[in-house]
């Protein structure tokens, strides 16, 4: 073993230092990535990118003078958490948010953020903006409604024209949750509640006032009625009011005789009982 050292030390030495040159050098790139090739701190080219030349698989660079960049080409999240927005009716609101973006320029990305999560630090505060500026044309009720989906849509492209610039591409914006805050939150309740007794007693004056209303047109069209009666038999006219007479002054709230009236038979007061003279 000793003999073939130095025989062939010079061949194994070389051997070794091509083999460990090769590892130095050679790279693979995986499907669901792509590769800048970065040689003092300029992109020298791309492997894997969406409309580039070279597909996945092994390739070679120059050990120490390239770095390899690699970029997920699968959608990557963008997250807005606990945001305080105001709406146009001025409700403070906390909104959670998120965005779905892929880097479809890689060297623009490297030259612009130089990462992935350098993209992200720069789109986060782009995000918290167009969605200020979208919830701030709105209410919140309106939030509620189809109109949500106008606003996201208008948040996606004010987004993705500022990502473009990072070499990004945003294919959704979505909110995953508006809410008052617990303060805010209470106040709201208790301003829908005062809105709803408002309403009711709103409603329930209309409807006492019609009520009244239909009460006093029935009077007068029994008066009438009753006016038609007297004028053809004046003779009924007092019986009526005797009737009534007698209701008031015998009739007790429980129906049973309150107190005793002693009454001649001749008097005048009891002349519907024993017929008119």
């Amino acid at each position: 073993m000793q003999r073939i050292w130095e025989d062939h030390r010079l061949t194994i030495i070389v051997a070794g230092l091509v083999l460990i040159g090769l590892m130095m050098s050679l790279y693979i790139v995986p499907e669901e990535e792509q590769v800048v090739i970065v040689r003092t701190g300029e992109p020298q080219g791309i492997v894997n990118t969406p409309d580039g030349q070279k597909g996945p698989g092994p390739y070679l660079r120059v050990p120490f003078l390239d770095r390899v960049v690699r970029i997920e080409r699968r959608l990557l999240d963008l997250e807005m958490t606990n945001e305080e927005v105001l709406s146009n009716d001025q409700q403070r609101l906390l909104v959670d948010a998120y965005a779905r973006f892929r880097i479809i320029d890689p060297v623009r990305m490297v030259e612009r953020a130089g990462t992935t999560d350098g993209v992200r630090s720069a789109l986060e505060p782009i995000l918290n903006s167009v969605l200020r500026q979208e919830l701030g044309r709105r209410t919140f009720q309106a939030m509620l409604t189809a109109e949500r989906g106008s606003a996201l849509q208008n948040a996606r492209a004010n987004l993705d024209r500022q990502a473009r610039q990072y070499g990004a591409e945003v294919v959704d914006v979505q909110i995953t949750r508006t809410d008052l805050p617990d303060a805010p939150l209470q106040s709201a309740f208790s301003r829908m509640e005062s809105d709803r007794e408002r309403e009711a007693r709103t409603i329930r004056a209309q409807g006492s006032r019609d009520a009244r209303i239909i009460r006093a047109e029935a009077d007068a069209e029994a008066a009438r009625i009753y006016a038609e009666s007297f004028g053809k038999d004046a003779n009924f006219y007092d019986f009526y009011r005797a009737m009534q007479s007698y209701d008031a002054t015998f009739a007790s709230e429980n129906g049973d005789a309150a107190s005793s009236i002693i009454l001649s038979p001749d008097n005048e007061y009891l002349q519907q009982f024993r017929g008119r003279r």
